[in-house]
């Protein structure tokens, strides 16, 4: 474990590499969602598998979230790209890299790569969608309904009988955040890249959606507006892709980092390179 001050945010991070003392393949950053999210579901997912492919890995708790500061106030998507950057400079040299955004992890992602595209190599983006005014009101719908929802104790108490344990004490610390921070209201007004800042993203980008989701519905959308984006769409699920279904996201990560010149190695690379094809 380990810690980074960010212009006084104290930033958990967590670094991941090859242990055959070759230098990475790649370095790929993994960014997660808000609310009841954290770097632990990359951390059992995705990380230790690209580490052993070869990937160079950094996650982090993204602000308010798992075991990074939780500031009263600064919320707005400029604040988490803010952080993205700021990580990217202190950790990750010079060159560019690929963002694994899940969730709202994507859209700090696609933020980036419209403010400095030079540092992204590529985006892959599980169940998200770029910045927009439409984003927007759908995130202020949410986060005012989840600010009521979890802070009602019959509705905690609902959740631990539907969805376990675990899952109440993830709601329970959202209601946290949501308290106790600013979040819910700066989201909505966040400076939102523009459409023309999104269509000069040139980064080639894998969107990975639910078909079951509604978010697949967009997928026609997001290839028209950024040039070199291509969707795929896991079976039967909804938005959790990455939790319901990681093995198939680590399939398509390594197939889609082979894809892009990531001479990847290890037992997980023969898996990329069978399914190098089918993306294409």
């Amino acid at each position: 474990m380990a810690f980074l001050d960010l212009d006084g945010l104290r930033l958990h991070v967590q670094r991941l590499g090859p242990q055959d003392g070759r230098p990475p393949a790649a370095t790929a950053v993994l960014l997660h969602g808000l609310l009841t999210d954290s770097l632990a579901s990359h951390y059992f997912t995705l990380a230790p598998a690209l580490a052993a492919a070869g990937v160079e890995v950094l996650m982090y708790d993204q602000r308010g979230h798992g075991r990074t500061g939780r500031p009263p106030s600064g919320y707005r998507l400029e604040d988490f790209v803010d952080d993205l950057a700021g990580l990217l400079d202190r950790l990750a040299g010079d060159g560019p890299v690929h963002l694994l955004g899940n969730s709202f992890g994507g859209t700090v992602a696609f933020s980036l790569a419209a403010r400095r595209p030079a540092r992204v190599a590529g985006i892959l983006a599980v169940e998200s969608e770029p910045a927009s005014p439409a984003w927007a009101a759908k995130l202020d719908g949410i986060l005012r309904r989840a600010e009521t929802e979890l802070a009602d104790e019959s509705t905690l108490a609902w959740v631990a009988a539907q969805r376990g344990a675990h899952t109440a004490r993830l709601a329970r610390s959202a209601g946290r955040l949501l308290a106790g921070t600013s979040l819910a209201r700066d989201i909505p007004a966040s400076r939102l890249p523009t459409e023309a800042q999104l269509r000069a993203i040139r980064c080639p980008v894998l969107a990975v959606y639910g078909t079951e989701s509604d978010l697949a519905d967009q997928a026609a959308w997001l290839e028209e507006l950024l040039p070199r984006c291509r969707s795929t769409f896991v079976p039967g699920q909804e938005h959790s892709v990455l939790v319901e279904a990681p093995g198939t996201v680590l399939d398509l990560t390594l197939a889609w980092l082979r894809e892009h010149g990531a001479p990847l190695r290890g037992p997980a690379a023969r898996v990329g390179q069978d399914l190098e094809g089918s993306l294409r």
